[in-house]
């Protein structure tokens, strides 16, 4: 019996310093992909919580002054469950019912009519700027965003106090205003 236990530490051991010494020969190659995947996963959490109001996570960026492989690893799942978390998160944006009512009044989402409104929820360039700059900046005008970006910045400019007022006419015809 003692036998059979101090066997089935020393296979345990060994399975253990080999995997120890998989994550310690680890090539630059191998640093270098989960240095970009860490970097991918970073800059999404960010933008998903940029998009849903949430403050965003901060970075030390340890694990790239840090050349321990298992640490890079530990660092981006911590990033991927950020970024898959804040993703569910954005899905399923506040008053979503009444943002698709609206938006059945309004046009559809890559609308640009040449009227000064764009997009799914016709905002107008002034409520672009004062609500989404950034988007404004990278993607253009709202016909360029997604459909999740027009409601998160709609209900950005609702949460601001500006309530459905920006859209009366359709926001009357929901019941909303």
């Amino acid at each position: 019996m003692r036998r059979i236990i101090l066997f089935s530490f020393a296979c345990v051991l060994a399975l253990a310093l080999n995997a120890a010494s998989a994550l310690a020969q680890a090539s630059r190659a191998d640093h270098q992909r989960v240095l970009r995947r860490i970097a991918y996963y970073r800059t999404a959490a960010w933008r998903w919580q940029t998009l849903t109001m949430h403050r965003r996570t901060t970075s030390t960026g340890a694990a790239w002054r840090r050349h321990d492989y298992g640490f890079r690893l530990n660092v981006l799942h911590g990033w991927r469950r950020r970024a898959s978390v804040v993703w569910r998160i954005a899905l399923h944006p506040p008053n979503l019912s009444s943002w698709e009512c609206i938006h059945r009044g309004e046009g559809v989402w890559r609308s640009n009519t040449g009227n000064g409104y764009y997009g799914g929820l016709q905002m107008d360039l002034e409520f672009q700027q004062t609500y989404a700059p950034a988007f404004l900046l990278r993607k253009g005008t709202a016909d360029h965003w997604s459909r999740l970006e027009q409601i998160w910045v709609a209900e950005r400019a609702r949460r601001s106090g500006r309530g459905f007022g920006p859209w009366p006419n359709t926001a009357r015809m929901c019941g909303l205003l």
